[in-house]
This record gives structure tokens, sequence and C-alpha cells, in this order.
């Protein structure tokens, strides 16, 4: 049975930068069930003591010391957290000093930058690009297509959606999807919508378990879900992109970040920056 150990992530923002990074360095070590635990808006002396209490009661509790990442900027809230009962791990700390001897310049050590709203011009372009995303999700929309950076097409249920909003959120692109309808697969055409919009599209696939799995969850027992529809699906939608050219990738095992990277980069597509 793999032994247990208590992990928390601390922040003075979101908490989101410390997940990331915490969690990646996490992923390395098999064997252990790691308990992980957020606390964000660690952002004055008070609070940072009540973490500091709150993080030595579970250390006492589990008897193993914690594993504590931190992305906190205030030195003196990092003080503080750095008397927990734990193994500190500075994220900032561990690269900032680096930084400074290389550029010769002090960082700012300010708050809240990674997620925060001190660029509102990318920030705006976010909202902008998510509210796309929705209006033009499963091809509710045709309006303005000539707008869209990439156009997403799949057969029902193969993460068309969830990599769009992603896109949108985390990347400022503008994306939208479209579905590919047993009509589009048996005729062995797009949809009409997008004629002239070749050289956006790129599409998504599965395996024909795995989709008859999603689908099931959703129609169980219907034609929709088994597995002959699925298997007949999959493969209408890959000899459709083969014949037009479509790059795609099968998201059957792939992540939402790792489709999205694909496609960006076929694309030549970067995140917004201003």
């Amino acid at each position: 049975m793999p032994s247990q150990r208590a992990v928390f992530f601390v922040s003075d923002g979101t908490g989101i930068t410390a997940e990331t990074l915490g969690q990646t360095l996490l992923t390395q070590f098999d064997g252990v069930a790691f308990q992980t635990t957020t606390l964000p808006f660690i952002n004055s002396p008070d609070r940072a003591r009540q973490t500091v209490d709150y993080i030595n009661h579970m250390a006492e509790q589990s008897g193993a010391r914690p594993l504590i990442f931190s992305t906190t900027v205030n030195d003196e809230i990092r003080s503080i957290l750095r008397g927990a009962q734990g193994m500190f791990l500075d994220l900032f700390d561990t690269f900032v000093h680096s930084i400074e001897q290389e550029l010769v310049l002090k960082s700012t050590h300010a708050q809240g930058r990674a997620h925060g709203r001190n660029n509102q011009q990318r920030y705006n372009s976010r909202i902008d690009a998510m509210n796309y995303a929705m209006e033009h999700d499963d091809g509710q929309s045709t309006r303005d297509l000539s707008r869209a950076d990439l156009i997403l097409v799949a057969p029902s249920r193969c993460g068309k959606t969830p990599t769009t909003l992603y896109l949108a959120l985390q990347h400022g692109i503008f994306a939208c999807n479209v579905p590919l309808t047993v009509d589009d697969l048996e005729q062995q055409r797009m949809p009409s919508v997008l004629d002239g919009y070749d050289g956006k599209l790129f599409g998504l696939t599965s395996d024909p378990e795995r989709l008859s799995q999603v689908r099931t969850e959703r129609r169980p027992g219907s034609k929709y879900a088994s597995l002959a529809q699925c298997a007949y699906e999959v493969r209408q939608a890959e000899q459709l992109y083969a014949r037009k050219g479509v790059p795609f990738v099968n998201s059957a095992n792939m992540s939402i970040e790792e489709i999205a990277t694909v496609a960006m980069q076929e694309k030549g597509l970067r995140k917004a920056t201003f």
C-alpha cells in the first residue's frame, strides 16, 4: 500500500502557479499517495501565521512532514511560512535570485502578477475569446467564422468543447468547434458552413472503445453509444481528414492541454501577448 504525504500549495494569489509547478514535480514520484491542499491568498502576516498553525496541526496528525510549495513573494510572509513543520519549497526564490543576478536588476516582488489583471488588454482578449468560443460551441453559431484562429471538427464527444474553452481562457485563442454529423461522415464532406476555411481546420478523433464509454454516460443503450457506431464514425472521420488534408489527433489518451498544444503548433498559433 502506498505511503501518504500531505502537500500544500501556498500562494499570495490564486495558487494556480504553485499547483502547476508542484503537481508537475510530484508526477515523478510513484509509490506515494499525495493528499494535496491549495491555500490561496495568503497575503498578510496574520494569514501566514494561521496557515502555519494549520500545516503544523496536519503534520502532527499525519506523523510525517508535509511538502509545502510556495509562490509567495513578500519576504515577511515567506519568513513566517518557513517556520512551518514541513519541507518548505520556495518556487520563486529558487529562480528569482538567479534571474536578478543575470539581469543585474531587482525583481518587483509584486503579488498576483502571474494570473492577475495587471495587463488589462490581455485580460480583455481572453474574455473576448471565451465569449466567442461559447457562442460558437458545437456549431450553434456560424456568425463571424472569419474571426476564428482555429476551427475544431470532430464527431460528437471527442473533446471539441473543452479544448476550445481551454484555448480561449488559457491562451486567448479565438477557437470554435463544429460537429461532424452522421450525414457528413457518410457523404465524406465537411459541413458547408466551413467552405473557404480549410486552413483553419483541425480534427479530433478517438478510440472506438473510449468514445463508446463516453457516449454511454450520456445516452446509455443507444445506437449513438454503441461500439459499432463509434467505430464507424471514427473510421469515417479519419478517412475524411485524410481526403481533405486536415491535420488531426486521437484525443482518447490525451489531456486537453496536450490537444491544445498540438493544435497550436500545427497551426502556428501563439499565446496572446501584448
